[in-house]
């Protein structure tokens, strides 16, 4: 990464993501190249010793492009069996030390997500009180982490993620609560427009914008 920096697109970089964290200046494409022969032979012998790579990678981050590169090396496919409910501890500290959009989002979507897809029983109970931590980033995690997941959406856990954070006027949780529906408005654009109409009261602007941004 310090080979392929760019102190220009660095500089820029931080600015507009206001980024405690300095940057390398490598843009995604450069980075999925710099990143594609590790990945190519990554085989962590166990469990802990994956983990111990994200994490060590994560905390002892100088720029913010290796904590790109742990959320990448945490969705490897040869990790796939250890993203289970115990993972979400993990994830979490992700959240919690990442705190802003660009991690969160990821970590949200694609980590805490496919915890969520494939072990719903357990793990809906977790979201559920995330839906109310009093950290912004858990709630917004727990209010999008059903992103893509379409029809197999458990609607009770959106409606709670949701609800209970409609009262919160931050930007990150109103746009969230907008995000989420818009793209489940793809799989049923009738729920969406009714969950909307039953809460007008209390969704915000923002939120009704984008929660109707494609339907008519």
């Amino acid at each position: 990464m310090r080979s392929a920096a760019d102190p220009v697109r660095a500089a820029a970089q931080q600015a507009y993501m206001k980024s405690a964290l300095p940057y390398f200046g490598i843009a995604a494409p450069g980075l999925r190249t710099l990143l594609r022969p590790v990945l190519r032979t990554y085989a962590p012998p166990s469990r802990a010793v994956h983990e111990a790579t994200v994490l060590t990678l994560w905390d002892e981050a100088s720029h913010r492009e290796e904590w790109y590169a742990a959320i990448t090396l945490a969705r490897h496919r040869v990790a796939q069996p250890w993203r289970d409910p115990d993972s979400l501890r993990t994830w979490r500290h992700l959240v919690v030390t990442g705190a802003w959009w660009d991690v969160v989002d990821e970590t949200a979507s694609h980590l805490v997500g496919d915890v969520l897809r494939h072990h719903r029983a357990a793990t809906t109970p977790v979201l559920r009180a995330w839906a109310v931590d009093d950290d912004l980033w858990v709630r917004r995690t727990a209010v999008i982490a059903q992103l893509g997941h379409k029809t197999d959406t458990d609607l009770e856990l959106l409606t709670h993620a949701i609800e209970a954070n409609l009262a919160d006027r931050t930007f990150w949780l109103r746009k969230a609560i907008g995000w989420s529906l818009r793209e489940y408005a793809y799989t049923d654009p009738d729920w969406v427009r009714a969950f909307v109409a039953s809460h007008e009261d209390q969704i915000s602007g923002l939120s009704r914008r984008e929660a109707l941004k494609h339907l008519r």
